[in-house]
């Protein structure tokens, strides 16, 4: 269909209801652009692909968990992974939990570039948050997290006055205006920005049957999110043995439970190491780790054997292919690059914390 053959008077009902409302709030669907829903990495090759190729933007996603499973780390590396990319890349974080600036700047983050809102009023929080989505000047906003913000009214009464539902009042509220104010052209490219709320699972009581967890904020907010990730650890990295045995990271299970724009309920492993005597720096993933398990599940890599070959280079063993990543920057991007591109033809999410095969 062309807009020649479209029935004159729907052609003017849309400018009616243009002028109206505004300009492009009708168009015509092959006017928009396929480039528009824009992708942001996460830090992490893993979750990247399990995405569809990192966080749509422009959009809100949940990061969701239980307690120290590794929900903040991934909001962090997050933002300094696209400070590296971006030197402008700019990050709004709602600290209703205390802002660490030692844990940011281990989890490689220019705190220079973090603007943070030291509040717990929900209020307070959601309104700053609105307006400076509104604003178009930031590229990442993190909620951090539901759980910590208090109704403005909650706070006000005594402990035994009740609130109830007050908080998923104002959450779905927030999420419809913020909706409002997250719109971008359809046309022309403006500067995206992500939203990230960190949440953490609770359980229902007297649930019998089915999965007996929700969230705080009611269940309408869930709508609202473009993807929806669930971070649970899988394991513990250790050094030493016997009595000097000690934790150094963990492995971080990374589940879509809900996305918009790429198959759902896919699966990442994330090697993260919080402390010294790992293969990798603290604050840090095992990328090289990730690169090469998703390249061979992805046949972008070949191994033959005890041989790994990529390109028209080899490598004898995974062990040297790692360290040569680790080195190669330009190396590591390629992969990086080539592992993404499988996405868009269907690769393989699933990435087991041990496979090479």
């Amino acid at each position: 269909m062309t807009k020649s053959t479209i029935n004159p008077e729907l052609l003017k009902v849309i400018a009616k209801l243009n002028k109206k409302f505004g300009p492009e709030t009708i168009v015509i669907g092959t006017d928009i652009r396929d480039d528009l829903i824009g992708r942001v990495t996460t830090g992490s090759l893993a979750l990247d692909v399990a995405l569809g190729g990192g966080w749509p933007t422009n959009q809100w996603h949940e990061i969701v968990g239980e307690e120290s499973n590794g929900k903040t780390a991934i909001a962090l590396k997050t933002i300094a992974a696209n400070q590296k990319k971006d030197p402008e890349f700019t990050t709004v974080w709602v600290a209703a939990e205390q802002w660490v600036p030692s844990y940011a700047e281990l989890c490689g983050v220019d705190i220079n570039r973090v603007f943070v809102i030291s509040t717990n009023i929900m209020e307070e929080a959601y309104e700053a948050v609105i307006q400076v989505v509104e604003s178009k000047g930031a590229d990442c906003i993190v909620i951090d997290s539901l759980p910590a913000l208090v109704p403005g009214a909650e706070d006000e009464k005594e402990m035994d006055e009740y609130t109830v539902g007050r908080g998923a009042l104002l959450t779905n509220k927030f999420f419809r205006k913020v909706g409002l104010a997250s719109k971008r052209s359809l046309i022309e490219i403006e500067r995206p920005f992500i939203g990230i709320m960190i949440n953490q699972w609770r359980d229902r009581v007297g649930v019998m049957y089915g999965d007996p967890r929700t969230t705080p904020g009611g269940k309408g907010k869930n709508y609202s999110y473009f993807t929806r990730v669930e971070i649970k650890r899988d394991d513990w990295i250790e050094v030493g043995t016997g009595d000097s045995k000690r934790r150094v990271g963990q492995t971080i299970k990374a589940r879509t439970i809900k996305n918009k724009s790429a198959p759902p309920s896919q699966v990442g492993y994330i090697d993260f190491y919080f402390a010294d005597g790992g293969t990798v720096a603290p604050g840090e993933y095992d990328f090289a780790k990730e690169i090469v398990a998703l390249g061979i599940i992805n046949k972008v890599i070949i191994r033959a054997g005890a041989y790994y070959r990529y390109a028209e280079r080899q490598w004898q063993g995974a062990d040297a292919m790692v360290s040569s990543i680790k080195e190669e920057i330009d190396l590591r991007d390629t992969l990086e690059k080539d592992v993404l591109e499988t996405v868009k033809a269907g690769s393989k999410y699933v990435v087991e914390p041990d496979d090479e095969e």
